[in-house]
């Protein structure tokens, strides 16, 4: 018997909607948290964020995680990374459920040994307090020694505009809003504060337009991060008219889900299209500058050029 608990919120949601749909945008968070060096251009694969976990009378648990997936580059890690809106106390305890059971997904036995590796954590907090630690700290005390692990904590109000665009950590745009929660009531009264508000996000907009034009991210990229700062703003400011609406009206108000993916499904259309007179390897590149993802190019490549998994690797 498996009982499903799951625990989804607004901010969830858009975490793992910018994960799924523009991956890429995660790598030079890991980079910042992990003190990685990836350059962008490394796999990613993601795992399944189902994980049951066995009960006591033989039922099951259903536990989402919010992400798990490896980068393979030089080497090859495993992550698991969780958005968290504010502490809880079992926070910890749930780290340590999701990343055993990561680590016994690819388990495995030689003989009489089973190894298993723990991925890479790390959590993402949207609102923190002086008493926010930067680490989390699992220690497991077994019969052959203690061992610890850290689990870092990313404190996204920390980020200044400018760190967020001089680290390229656009992924953390849709949750800059919470940088300016505890000031909302005085921007609904006072026009002036507000108008600050609103300058910064005139400046992200800007910014973005400038990555759109000197091809760093792609038009749906863009839409993206600007359809997600919209969603997680109709929930952090839904008693807030005058910031809701002000903002909006910076960022082009409320981009559909499916006007991004329309834009989306329209390039890849449009690069093989471009593509075929080049080649293979033209289609490949012009796909991966419109920012769409390498899983996705990989299949399109398959379907188009009739070419198997392995063969169509080679060309990225």
């Amino acid at each position: 018997m498996k009982n499903v608990k799951t625990t989804n919120t607004p901010y969830d949601d858009v975490f793992r909607t910018l994960l799924n749909d523009c991956r890429f945008l995660i790598i030079p968070v890991i980079n910042e948290v992990f003190g990685e060096h990836y350059s962008g251009q490394e796999k990613i694969i993601f795992s399944p964020n189902e994980h049951f976990l066995n009960q006591q009378g033989g039922n099951e648990e259903e536990r989402i995680t919010d992400t798990s997936f490896k980068i393979e580059g030089n080497k090859t890690k495993k992550y698991h990374l969780e958005c968290q809106s504010s502490t809880d106390n079992s926070m910890l305890v749930r780290f340590f459920e999701y990343d055993t059971q990561i680590a016994l997904d690819e388990g495995k036995i030689n003989g009489n040994i089973l190894t298993v590796t723990l991925p890479h954590s790390a959590v993402l907090f949207l609102r923190h307090h002086t008493s926010t630690p930067d680490t989390l700290k699992i220690r497991m005390i077994t019969p052959g020694g203690t061992v610890e692990y850290n689990i870092p904590v990313i404190k996204s109000q920390k980020y200044t505009l400018k760190e967020i665009f001089e680290k390229n950590l656009l992924f953390l745009i849709p949750f800059y809003i919470f940088s300016h929660e505890a000031q909302f009531k005085e921007y609904e009264k006072d026009k002036t504060k507000l108008r600050v508000l609103l300058q910064e996000y005139e400046q992200i907009k800007n910014k973005l337009e400038e990555l759109l034009n000197k091809g760093t991210i792609s038009e749906y990229i863009k839409c993206t991060i600007i359809d997600m700062s919209n969603k997680v703003l109709e929930h952090i400011a839904i008693k807030y008219n005058s910031v809701k609406e002000g903002v909006k009206a910076i960022m082009g108000g409320k981009i559909l889900e499916y006007e991004a993916k329309t834009i989306k499904k329209e390039g890849i259309k449009q690069g093989i299209e471009q593509g075929i007179e080049q080649g293979i390897e033209g289609t490949v590149s012009i796909l991966k500058n419109l920012g769409i993802p390498t899983q996705t190019i990989l299949v399109k490549i398959q379907e188009q050029y009739n070419l198997s998994p392995e063969d169509s690797q080679k060309y990225l």
